[in-house]
């Protein structure tokens, strides 16, 4: 397994860099953030996991270790593959998957291209036993899903909506911070 490989970024692809360590150009499909920080063109280190098929070995890059431990977990999902784990872990930070589950949000799941209902009911079912109780999932998760998709309903994509609302007081009823929401917009 190759855990973790750094080196310099000789080339930056849509879809992932790749790394020159010692002379060997890897070719590494990375998240969002581990595209973030191999931004220039100097030396970095990215946490990765080697996907092994019969017909081909495929690297996958990750910006921190949380990052790779999800994507792992998702894989243990049946009918998830590395493509739609990657683009899963790619969609929000470690802490929010994890709340997410936690939460059952169906929701930021399917909202993610590749993934339906079912698909999206199998990845809570099936992790949410296994990540177990996550800290800041408990209180008023209902009202904070309402407010979220009262604003998703309007046009705002998940993320939006979430960084909207992180902008509101959490105290007040969902109807409240859609408004504040809208305002600050």
């Amino acid at each position: 397994m190759i855990a973790s490989l750094r080196g310099q970024v000789v080339a930056r692809r849509l879809d992932g860099v790749v790394l020159d360590v010692n002379g060997v150009g890897y070719l590494v499909q990375t998240t969002v953030r581990a595209l973030r920080k191999a931004q220039g063109r100097g030396e970095v280190t990215l946490d990765t996991y080697l996907h092994v098929r019969e017909d081909v070995l495929q690297l996958y890059g990750f910006a921190e270790p949380a990052e790779r431990e999800l994507f792992e977990l998702l894989l243990s999902v049946s009918g998830v593959g590395p493509k739609v784990a990657l683009a899963i872990v790619s969609n929000s930070t470690p802490a929010d998957l994890r709340r997410a589950i936690a939460l059952e949000d169906e929701t930021r799941f399917v909202a993610i291209p590749g993934i339906g209902k079912k698909t999206a009911q199998r990845i809570l079912l099936e992790l949410k036993e296994k990540l177990g109780p996550v800290e800041g999932a408990g209180s008023a998760p209902g009202q904070e899903l309402v407010a979220r998709d009262a604003l998703v309903e309007l046009g705002y994509s998940v993320p939006e909506a979430e960084r909207a609302l992180a902008g509101t007081d959490p105290e007040l009823p969902p109807e409240e911070r859609v408004r504040q929401a809208l305002r600050a917009a």
